[in-house]
């Protein structure tokens, strides 16, 4: 079983790794045997991810700001340079705006649409000749995207755009998957709900959740850093080969019992 779901040899990128889901998706594939590349739009922050992280095995810092498709571009040229082989590539980095109807503007639309999907788009785009070179028929390479429970059901976040990004980011997912499936190239999306991350901060005081919150949840809990890096581990080792377009809720129930 150890082999089912190892990740020795395995290269690694995780767009926003330095820290939330990012950092646990991260420390999951480290854990595994993968070498993993980070990035952040800090550079100092980054950094000492990288360097705690190293603990566990391979990780390097590559840190960028994902809001236009140049800056994708380009931190796809610096991996290349750096890393080389692209086994498995992980658009993780997000970006959200809230607020009410009558007051959401019109600026939070462009960026968050901008970074939740067509930076994802552009990355597995520019990294396509890694992620074949590194693709075998019964060890493809893999590309997972990270959604969230508000693009799939209304969440009542009053954060419009962000949730229509993640549904279209869903949908992208299931375009790529059809589309590279001959190349040997598996794209998935892991649909977190309510993890103990910045995201999350406004509901939570310390290690106390809001009520209400936990209430809404069937398991009755916050997400922990064990729930997302195993779903990343699995779909990534030969024991989740044989996924592809699917769209995975980790989220304790949120949209499969709601």
């Amino acid at each position: 079983m150890g082999s089912l779901f190892s990740l020795v040899g395995k290269s690694a990128l995780v767009t926003g790794g330095a820290q939330g889901l990012g950092r646990m998706i991260a420390e999951g594939l480290l854990a595994a045997g993968a070498s993993v590349a980070i990035t952040s739009r800090n550079p100092d922050v980054c950094r000492e991810a990288a360097a705690e992280m190293a603990e566990i095995g391979s990780c390097i810092a590559l840190d960028a700001d994902l809001s236009t498709p140049e800056a994708a571009a380009e931190l796809a040229e610096r991996y290349r340079k750096t890393c080389g082989a692209c086994n498995i590539l992980v658009n993780n980095a997000g970006k959200t705006w809230g607020a009410p109807i009558e007051s959401f503007p019109d600026k939070a639309w462009a960026g968050v649409m901008a970074v939740n999907v067509q930076t994802p788009f552009t990355l597995i785009r520019e990294l396509l000749p890694e992620l074949e070179a590194s693709a075998k028929p019964l060890d493809p390479a893999r590309v997972i995207n990270i959604g969230s429970v508000a693009g799939m059901k209304p969440e009542q976040l009053q954060a419009y755009s962000y949730s229509a990004s993640k549904a279209a980011l869903h949908m992208l997912t299931r375009d790529l998957a059809r589309d590279l499936a001959a190349r040997n190239i598996t794209v998935n999306a892991v649909i977190p709900g309510y993890f103990p991350t910045k995201m999350t901060a406004h509901m939570r005081d310390e290690d106390a959740v809001d009520p209400a919150l936990l209430s809404h949840i069937p398991l009755g809990r916050l997400g922990r850093a064990e729930d997302i890096a195993g779903i990343i581990v699995y779909l990534c080792s030969q024991a989740g080969s044989y996924v592809t377009g699917a769209q995975i809720p980790i989220d304790g129930g949120v949209v499969g019992c709601g």
